[in-house]
């Protein structure tokens, strides 16, 4: 068992019967939740920090089908989940089959509007994380502490928590502004339940994410010293990164300099490469060698922490209709009937670059067109084998512990994206060396036995595109990529149904936000729509 599952299941005892408002997403009750009656006890102050981890993995207290937000399927609403189908079936990554799905046939077609069921679930789930963040550093601060006459070694561990804490609502918040660029703006200085929050622009996300992870670095573990699955330094580290790689596109100014400076921080820590690849999507990544590459996962057990989360969906999808090979991977054999496939251009990147014999070209050609030209066609496009629900101590590939649920934790945040980051930064303008550049993109490569080794001449954004895409592709980078690269939207680049299109058209440039969902903009009327919508 995981260690972060110990405090996740204490989280299931603490939501006994919450119900919250799913429109602007703040608890209807505060007394139903984390309210001052159960932290009595030292430890209580760790459980309650887990309950806002766990909103990042479970959505409700009563198995994977509960969700605490009314009206939505719980899979819809899962954290990774949403994040995930908003960064990859939009773009050339993956295409979902079932398109009777409710929501998803919109995001693979790149038509979607303000009442899409999967948007709606993403915008709640996330600022549900922003509600559970607020309420424990309601429940932790000073004087509150000091009224309950809770002893100074517990205080000093609570400060950590309440870094933690304030870490997962400026992630929250960081995901409202690259997603729909606004939010509500809510913080446990506002009494609960109010509803009628004030809208925050791009700008002012932008910097209230950078004060915050400024402001709790100090207080954060050092690298790798906090329990797996928990924040530390590096994380704080990687989002300032994040945040400073795609400035221009959130905020109009050049911060590549600051993405060069933090990705260094990174790189010179403890933090290293998995030696295998494939290690980092397997059952037991929390353990192998992917437990020294990975900054911060999205927790999943097969046992424990059961979703219908990203890896879940990932594992499941990945198994070809015609080829029934599940069983490989820890899932049943038919997987999800061939959920998933990759569009052609995701698979020419492979098969005409430098990868086609690199260890993360996992692509399954054997007896199937590489284009897709008819969605629910089982034979059209090739699908891929990067996820396995199998432990790497297994050599028999033995079923998985749950053929239905991953054991895998999704890597949110890992060293090899870091690189990249580096990488692209330097070529922006950010300074370090096209020596370091080149030298951390040919250890992604030699890692995965790609003999095609670069030098500096060969650094180009658009090597560093195609790069990203092979080292990163299901992981939820790639819409924010394109856009950071001017490919999303438009004609520069099309896919296979971009634009509702079998060979891919342009799309206009305000689908590079989404819209706010109907149901929000009903609940506060603080909130307005994006342009187009």
């Amino acid at each position: 068992m995981k260690t972060l599952n110990y405090i996740i299941l204490l989280f299931i005892g603490i939501f006994l019967s919450a119900c919250f408002n799913d429109l602007n997403v703040e608890p209807e009750d505060p007394n139903l939740f984390l309210d001052e009656d159960f932290y009595d006890s030292p430890e209580s102050y760790k459980e309650g920090l887990a309950s806002v981890y766990a909103n990042l993995s479970i959505t409700g207290t009563d198995g994977p089908g509960s969700s605490f937000i009314a009206g939505l399927d719980a899979g819809t609403s899962q954290y990774g989940r949403g994040l995930w189908n908003l960064q990859t079936l939009v773009s050339d990554e993956a295409i979902w089959k079932w398109e009777n799905d409710p929501g998803l046939r919109e995001l693979n077609r790149t038509t979607w509007a303000a009442d899409n069921v999967v948007i709606r679930g993403v915008f709640g789930r996330v600022m549900l994380s922003v509600a559970f963040a607020n309420e424990y550093l309601r429940q932790t601060e000073a004087s509150v502490l000091s009224e309950r006459g809770v002893a100074s070694d517990v205080v000093a561990d609570i400060q950590v928590y309440r870094a933690e804490a304030r870490f997962l609502r400026a992630l929250s918040y960081y995901h409202m502004m690259d997603l729909f660029g606004k939010s509500p703006f809510i913080l446990e200085t506002d009494p609960v339940g109010a509803y009628q929050s004030p809208e925050y622009s791009r700008t002012q996300l932008f910097e209230f994410i950078e004060s915050e992870l400024v402001a709790i670095e100090e207080e954060l573990l050092d690298p790798l010293q906090n329990e797996y699955g928990r924040i530390d330094k590096a994380a704080a580290w990687m989002l300032l990164a994040k945040l400073y790689l795609n400035a221009e596109v959130f905020i109009g100014e050049d911060k590549y300099t600051e993405c060069v400076n933090y990705c260094e921080q990174i790189i010179n820590s403890v933090y290293d490469l998995s030696p295998n690849y494939l290690d980092l999507f397997r059952a037991d990544n929390n353990t192998n060698s992917g437990r020294q590459e990975i900054i911060f996962p999205i927790i999943s057990d097969g046992t424990v922490v059961q979703n219908y989360g990203p890896t879940t969906v990932a594992v499941n999808g990945q198994i070809g209709a015609i080829e029934s090979n599940g069983a490989q991977f820890g899932v049943s054999s038919g997987g999800w009937g061939g959920a998933l496939r990759v569009t052609q251009q995701f698979s020419e990147t492979f098969i005409n670059g430098p990868y086609s014999t690199d260890d993360r070209n996992t692509l399954l050609t054997a007896e199937r067109n590489i284009e897709v030209s008819t969605i629910s066609d089982d034979d059209a496009g090739y699908v891929i084998q990067k996820w396995s629900n199998v432990p790497s101590t297994d050599p028999d590939n033995t079923a998985g512990k749950n053929q239905e649920f991953a054991d895998i934790d999704f890597p949110m945040f890992r060293l090899a994206d870091v690189y990249l980051m580096y990488a692209e930064a330097h070529l922006r303008g950010g300074g370090g060396t096209a020596a370091e550049a080149a030298s951390l993109i040919n250890a992604l490569r030699a890692r995965a036995n790609n003999p095609e080794l670069i030098t500096t001449a060969d650094l180009t954004l658009d090597l560093i595109l195609d790069e990203r895409l092979v080292e990163l592709y299901w992981e939820a980078h790639r819409r924010q990529d394109l856009i950071r690269f001017e490919s999303f939207t438009g004609a520069r680049y099309n896919w296979a149904w971009k634009g509702n299109s079998p060979d891919g058209a342009a799309i206009d440039n305000y689908r590079g936000l989404y819209p706010i969902p109907t149901q929000s903009l009903g609940a506060n009327q603080n909130l307005t729509q994006n342009e187009g919508y």
